[in-house]
């Protein structure tokens, strides 16, 4: 908890508008009661088959744009919802665009894939 305690401090001093914290389920009520006290926006999301959970939290323009997009897995973002929370997150914006890149290419190809499979399955082949 004491990394979380800095991002708190981070985030209050300004130094980020959003921040993601990954704690275990054992840790949640504190994270949750502190950023309570503190009357700081967040958003939790479990971490698929693991005893952790996603918090994040900072700016409520930031938090909401979590919410909006709205999937509780960071997996399943698209590689244009990856590269906003990179950015929001404030990590660097070069590496953000070659990993977009990279993620977009990746994108394309499953996208590719998932089509000729379910033109396949539409002949009844």
């Amino acid at each position: 908890m004491q990394v979380f305690g800095h991002h708190v401090y981070e985030y209050r001093k300004g130094l980020r508008n959003l921040v993601l914290h990954t704690v275990r389920a054992d840790e949640l009520h504190a994270a949750i009661h502190r950023l309570e006290l503190a009357e700081i926006e967040y958003q939790t999301y479990p971490v698929k088959n693991t005893d952790r959970v996603n918090i994040f939290f900072g700016a409520k323009e930031s938090v909401d744009v979590i919410r909006v997009i709205g999937k509780d897995d960071l997996n399943h973002y698209t590689p244009e919802e990856d590269f906003m929370l990179g950015t929001m997150l404030g990590y660097d914006r070069r590496q953000q665009c070659v990993r977009y890149l990279e993620q977009r290419v990746k994108w394309e190809k499953r996208q590719a894939q998932s089509t000729e499979k379910s033109d396949v399955l539409d002949r009844g082949c």
